[in-house]
């Protein structure tokens, strides 16, 4: 890797500083500044500026260097429920962060989030290119739930669900719906999996919401050609090796 006249988003991702499309959230934001000054969006830099973040420092040269000996990482998380998808909340103390490994470089880079109450796959990655690929709209990934859902499932509801509703954020559909139980339980609950391409705020939640549903239990089971082990317990994580989108 180089830093000679490369777009500073591009760069400050590769190093694992965060995802392209942070980092340019912290751009617009006057996070970071080259040089003294406060930084642009397509801006370039080398590594002779001087960087900070936050008003922090950060040694470029160095940052490169460890880069450039280390091999970018990419885990697989199988997240349960009640813990956050945040570094840090002072309303939350368990955060998905705490029970991951500490890798070789740069830091760990969330695909996604998963609410409060969703358990399941949940990817990080040292690189921020692929961390923003992964998350990018225009790569269409598919997104698998496992959901349990109170209330009557009909034909109409779910062919609605797959045309589209309009939520408060816009359009949004199911591109796929299977039943994974023909009969309610005795609590009138059904087992459904359903995908979608996009990963807006509890989405899925909100989709069955429209059709007077409640979803009581949410599992993400497939990212993308990434499928949740089932031998993985919750809380645990591995490596994935040679990961490509």
């Amino acid at each position: 890797m180089k830093a000679e006249n490369t777009r500073i988003q591009k760069l400050l991702a590769q190093l694992g500083i965060d995802s392209r499309r942070n980092i340019e959230k912290m751009i617009i934001s006057g996070d970071i500044k080259v040089n003294g000054q406060i930084a642009e969006l397509g801006q370039k830099i080398s590594i002779k500026d001087k960087i900070s973040i936050k008003n922090k420092s950060l040694d470029l040269a160095n940052k490169i260097n460890i880069i450039n000996n280390t091999e970018h990482e990419v885990i697989l998380y199988h997240k349960p429920t009640g813990e956050i998808c945040s570094r840090s909340d002072p309303k939350h103390k368990n955060t998905v962060f705490k029970n991951l490994p500490t890798p070789k470089a740069g830091r760990w880079i969330q695909v996604g989030r998963l609410d409060l109450n969703t358990s399941g796959l949940l990817l990080f990655t040292t690189d921020g290119e692929l961390a923003n690929k992964l998350m990018h709209p225009k790569y269409e990934l598919e997104r698998v739930y496992l959901a349990r859902v109170f209330g009557e499932i009909t034909d109409t509801k779910i062919n609605n669900l797959l045309k589209g509703v309009k939520l408060e954020d816009g359009m949004a559909k199911f591109t796929k719906i299977n039943l994974k139980s023909e009969k309610n339980d005795s609590h009138n609950n059904k087992w459904v999996e359903c995908s979608l391409k996009e990963g807006r705020n509890r989405e899925v939640r909100r989709l069955w919401e429209s059709q007077k549903c409640t979803v009581n239990r949410l599992v993400r089971i497939k990212f993308g050609n990434v499928t949740l082990p089932k031998t993985l317990k919750a809380g645990e994580f591995v490596y994935l090796k040679n990961f490509d989108i």
